[in-house]
């Protein structure tokens, strides 16, 4: 079967979203080992991220064909898409580093993307009057003991408060991302996917320069090899490659569903962090992520059955 919009074939989406998860999933571990064989920082990692991104993007949008503007966009709501959307992605992508480094990839990783989807959540209810419902309250209950179980019965060797923070930090900003695309779309002003991350990976390159140089631009290592190659790697395979794939994919399957093929994120950065980076998992580290991750999985659950219902009650509307 195919998507009347994107054209893609079902199957093919759910390979591309899968793809993105894992890769997504890699940039954290990329980052954990430039951490450990250079001085880079997070904001400079970041920084180069984005600039990376940018390059690779603008080579894909000047290699297909031309699409025509969306004609009910007006130029207010275009900025407002472009400036939210790099502010956001410069945030989410510099606090997900700086916790990676701070408390480590697995912790780092779980915790915002468990938490991201809870906000989202929440922020929807407040911001836009959506309807939470009782799988809403009972994933967001989830999710905060997820992160109490993390932050109490962790280690502090293991679990250290400030990376919880900033991974909470990272996850407002990618929470702030979607709740503005989803307000832009009710609006009727979603614009270009592709073109977007372009602008915005270039708003995010101009705004992290600055810090990027007090932190350090150049990386200074005994191997140079290594480095170079991990900062090619996290530009092309997690950021130009699986976000290009995710919007490929996305648009042609549920949100309920990407939210949980999304989940291959964290778990792929797990994995990688026990077996490639050894990183020691306590009892309650395990605890907390499984309380996070079911908790995403039920609002995708929660939101599949509401999206089912809602088409029920339109086939019910109908004239018979």
């Amino acid at each position: 079967m195919s998507h009347p919009v994107s054209g893609l074939p079902v199957g093919r989406s759910l390979l591309y979203l899968v793809v993105a998860g894992i890769a997504w999933g890699t940039a954290g571990a990329a980052a954990s080992l430039l951490f450990r064989v250079s001085d880079l920082g997070p904001l400079a990692l970041s920084f180069w991220r984005c600039a990376g991104g940018l390059a690779l993007l603008a080579g894909v949008l000047v290699l297909r064909p031309r699409r025509p503007r969306v004609p009910h966009e007006s130029r207010r709501l275009r900025v407002l898409r472009i400036l939210g959307t790099g502010v956001g992605l410069t945030v989410f992508q510099s606090a997900y580093f700086a916790a990676v480094e701070a408390t480590g990839l697995a912790v780092g990783t779980v915790v915002t993307l468990g938490a991201g989807p809870v906000l989202i959540a929440v922020g929807a209810r407040l911001l836009m009057g959506e309807r939470l419902g009782r799988g809403g309250f009972v994933a967001v209950g989830g999710a905060l003991a997820g992160l109490a179980v993390l932050v109490l019965g962790g280690e502090a060797a293991e679990v250290r408060p400030v990376g919880v923070l900033l991974a909470l930090l990272s996850a407002a900003g990618y929470a702030a991302i979607t709740l503005l695309t989803r307000w832009l779309g009710r609006q009727g002003a979603s614009g270009d996917s592709l073109s977007t991350s372009a602008w915005a990976f270039g708003i995010g390159a101009v705004g992290l320069l600055p810090a990027a140089l007090a932190e350090g631009l150049v990386p200074h290592t005994a191997a140079t090899g290594q480095v170079l190659w991990l900062m090619v790697y996290v530009a092309a395979v997690p950021t130009a490659l699986a976000y290009a794939l995710y919007f490929a994919g996305a648009a042609a399957v549920r949100s309920a569903t990407v939210s949980v093929i999304m989940l291959l994120e964290p778990v792929s950065a797990a994995f990688i962090a026990v077996t490639v980076l050894r990183e020691q998992l306590t009892a309650a580290t395990v605890i907390g992520t499984l309380l996070l991750l079911g908790a995403v999985a039920g609002l995708a659950l929660d939101e599949a059955r509401g999206a089912a219902a809602a088409v029920r009650r339109r086939r019910e509307a109908l004239p018979t």
